[in-house]
């Protein structure tokens, strides 16, 4: 009988619990009384609940503690990375590598807004052709085709630099919070008819009456009768670039910015209209490259089983140690697309191991614990961390990352914003806020190498701090980045999460690609893994 009561107050302890509502609610301030939402007083709208939002192509990430750095020894690799404990935060990361149909549809949107106008601006987001050249291999289909060509359409976009996937990153924010107004109500779909060239004078009139801009005019042949030149009008660069263009940052700061092509205001309780704020929690919280230590959490994806515990240790992101499949449905089969060893770029005929001589389709081999696919091999991906040799002894137990910029949004001299050359804020930074070379104690990084190949600087040795012919000397700057995950060139140990490599952020290679990340707002992600 005690332990039938006893359960029976449990039980109603547990009832009760269930029962009890949050005290802390939207309706009644809990440190005035005041009602929010109440037109009779500030008619303030208190939300709740609009933290995270799912983003489509994405994977939602449980951070957690892990080991980052090193997972075996080698005496020939470099010791840039040794493993420390440190927590990650929440965030989501793409399923796939972004693919050369991504960064295509990019270029289309840049060549239809502004190829007219700008040309210059969807040049310099064109990948690298010629990352495919070799002195000493025939490559030219892949020149010619990789990145056109429909065959090509779902492989890893290869040829682009760290900056590039920066402003594809900030591109991506913008049109994905655009259909989110557009969803919404706020805002309508933007009207790209309206930048097609006409030839009809009283239309000109008329849309820089209305817009307070002029259009730019050119001169064609008629088609009509060969020979004859017409005038034909556009609207110009600045006009699209302050007007047409929608940018987040701009909408929710600038007063007086509505896209030309209209808005359909919300409105609050006295029925006045308002833009759509922060605060409605439609937007997502930006895109972005993955910092390193988020990049490797990735990867590893250390799931904890049923006793809470996870996995350290780990050599690849797949469970075991070895490079092939040792499941007996798939026994034998390879987990990754790397070079296996001098000159075994796939196998021999009738046996192809991996498959795929160069890059693979983003979705090919089977994906780790999170659901991320290609997180070792096919592609190296670049990270958004500065490359330090000796970062880990500095590193923060909390989302380390070294690279931090404080930006602030430039203004002209009459308060207004600077824009870009894209139409969202020009940002710049002041004082120290330029914290990439913050306890930098990597005395290499500090040398000057940029110096001409000679030696006749070198009469005066008493000058000489160090030899400037020593090509084998590091080239680190602020603006040497890291990328990580082996690819289709390289060898097994590259595959290892926790190794790293650098190269400036200017440039490109055919074994560097990239994909986007996320943070996450409020509450960390619930868990949904289970181990296999």
């Amino acid at each position: 009988m005690r332990n039938i009561a006893k359960y029976a107050i449990l039980f109603a302890a547990v009832a009760l619990t269930a029962c009890q509502t949050r005290e802390l609610n939207t309706k009644v301030s809990n440190t005035t009384g005041w009602n929010y939402f109440d037109q009779r007083t500030t008619n303030f709208e208190a939300q709740e609940g609009v933290g995270n939002v799912n983003p489509v192509g994405m994977v939602a990430i449980q951070g957690g503690t892990f080991t980052i750095g090193e997972k075996d020894e080698f005496l020939t690799a470099p010791r840039n990375n040794f493993h420390r404990t440190l927590t990650v935060s929440s965030f989501y990361m793409d399923k796939y590598e972004i693919t050369t149909l991504n960064w295509n549809e990019y270029l289309h949107w840049l060549e239809v807004v502004f190829g007219d106008v700008a040309p210059n601006l969807v040049d310099r987001a064109r990948p690298d052709r010629t990352v495919w050249r070799e002195d000493m291999a025939y490559n030219d289909p892949y020149v010619e085709n990789y990145f056109d060509h429909p065959a090509f359409s779902f492989y890893p976009i290869v040829g682009v630099t760290w900056e590039q996937a920066m402003a594809y990153c900030k591109w991506r924010t913008d049109r994905v919070n655009e259909m989110a107004l557009i969803n919404a109500g706020a805002i309508q779909i933007p009207n790209f008819a309206a930048l097609r060239p006409t030839d009809d004078e009283a239309e000109k009139d008329d849309w820089e009456t209305a817009t307070g801009y002029e259009m730019e005019s050119f001169t064609i042949e008629n088609p009509e009768n060969p020979g004859e030149e017409i005038t034909m009008y556009r609207p110009g660069y600045e006009y699209i670039r302050d007007k047409f263009v929608f940018n987040t940052e701009k909408y929710l700061e600038e007063d007086s910015y509505v896209p030309e092509y209209g808005r359909n205001p919300r409105t609050n309780s006295y029925g006045e209209n308002r833009k759509v704020s922060r605060a409605d929690g439609i937007f997502v919280t930006g895109y972005r490259l993955p910092t390193e230590s988020e990049w490797e959490f990735a990867a590893y994806a250390p799931v904890a089983g049923e006793d809470g515990l996870t996995i350290e240790g780990k050599i690849y992101p797949w469970s075991g140690y070895h490079p092939r499949d040792m499941s007996k449905a798939n026994v034998g089969q390879m987990q990754a697309n790397f070079v296996r060893g001098r000159g075994d770029m796939m196998g021999v005929s009738g046996a192809l191991n991996d498959g795929y001589v160069i890059t693979a389709p983003v979705d090919a081999f089977a994906p780790n614990d999170f659901g991320l696919y290609n997180m070792a091999g096919n592609v190296n991906e670049w990270v958004l961390d500065v490359y330090r040799e000796t970062s880990y002894q500095e590193t923060s137990e909390y989302n380390s990352f070294r690279g931090n910029i404080y930006m602030h949004p430039k203004k002209n001299e009459d308060g207004s914003f600077v824009l870009d050359s894209v139409g969202g804020f020009e940002l710049e930074f002041s004082g120290d806020d330029d914290r990439r070379d913050f306890k930098d104690g990597d005395f290499a990084s500090t040398i000057d190498t940029d110096y001409p190949l000679d030696t006749t600087g070198m009469k005066n040795l008493e000058e000489i701090k160090f030899d400037p012919t020593d090509v084998l000397a590091p080239h680190i700057t602020r603006n040497t980045r890291v990328y990580k995950g082996g690819s289709w060139r390289d060898r097994i140990y590259w595959l290892n999460p926790s190794t790293r490599r650098y190269m400036e952020q200017d440039q490109s290679s055919s074994t560097i690609g990239f994909r986007c990340a996320m943070s996450t707002l409020g509450d960390q992600i619930p868990t949904q893994f289970s181990p296999k």
